[in-house]
C-alpha cells in the first residue's frame, strides 16, 4: 500500500494598505464614478441628438468600459490582496495580479523590529528579498507557516539599536 503525506491547507494572509493607499483605492473609486455618471449624462444628451455618428459611440462604449474595468481592478485590490502559503509557494496576490515563489528557494525571514517590517529573502539572484506588508501581529503565525513548509527556512529579528546600525553600512 503506497503510503502519502497529508495535504497541508493553504494559509492566507490579508495586504494590510497603509491609510494613504486606502485614499488612494477611494480617491479611485470615487473618479471612476465621476466618469461614469459624466460620460453618462452626455451619452443621454447625445442621444437626443444626431445618433447616426460610429465614432460617438464608440467614444462612449470606451469611456463606459475604461471607467467599469478601473473600477473593477480597484475593488479586486482591495478584496485580494493577499499573501498565500501552499505546500510548494509563497503566493502574493494583488488583485488580479499574481506572484509565485517556490518555497524551497526562501533562504531566510527577518523581522526588523525598529521598522516594523518583515522581509523574505531568497536564494536566486532574480529575487534578492521581498517586504511582507501583512499587520505585525500576524508576523508570527507567517513565519511559522512558511518554516512548517520549509524546515530549512532561518529566522532571525534585528533590534532597533542593530537595525539604525545595519542602515549606515
Amino acid at each position: 500500500m503506497e503510503e502519502t503525506t497529508p495535504k497541508r491547507s493553504t494559509d492566507k494572509f490579508p495586504f494590510k494598505f497603509s491609510p494613504m493607499m486606502l485614499f488612494v483605492f477611494i480617491l479611485l473609486l470615487l473618479l471612476c464614478a465621476g466618469g461614469f455618471g459624466l460620460t453618462l449624462w452626455q451619452f443621454l444628451d447625445f442621444l437626443k441628438g444626431d445618433i447616426g455618428s460610429v465614432w460617438e459611440w464608440l467614444k462612449y462604449l470606451l469611456m463606459f468600459f475604461v471607467c467599469g474595468l478601473l473600477f473593477v481592478l480597484v475593488i479586486a485590490m482591495l478584496i485580494r490582496s493577499q499573501y498565500v502559503i501552499t505546500d510548494r509557494e509563497l503566493i502574493l496576490q494583488f488583485g488580479l495580479i499574481k506572484t509565485r515563489y517556490e518555497l524551497k528557494k526562501i533562504r531566510s525571514v527577518r523581522h526588523f523590529m525598529g521598522s516594523g517590517r518583515l522581509a523574505v529573502y531568497f536564494d536566486d539572484m532574480k529575487n534578492q528579498y521581498s517586504i511582507i506588508v501583512v499587520k505585525e501581529s500576524w508576523f508570527k503565525p507567517f513565519v511559522e507557516a512558511l518554516k512548517a513548509r520549509n524546515e530549512d527556512l532561518e529566522f532571525d529579528f534585528i533590534t532597533p539599536d542593530e537595525e539604525s546600525d545595519w542602515k549606515k553600512k
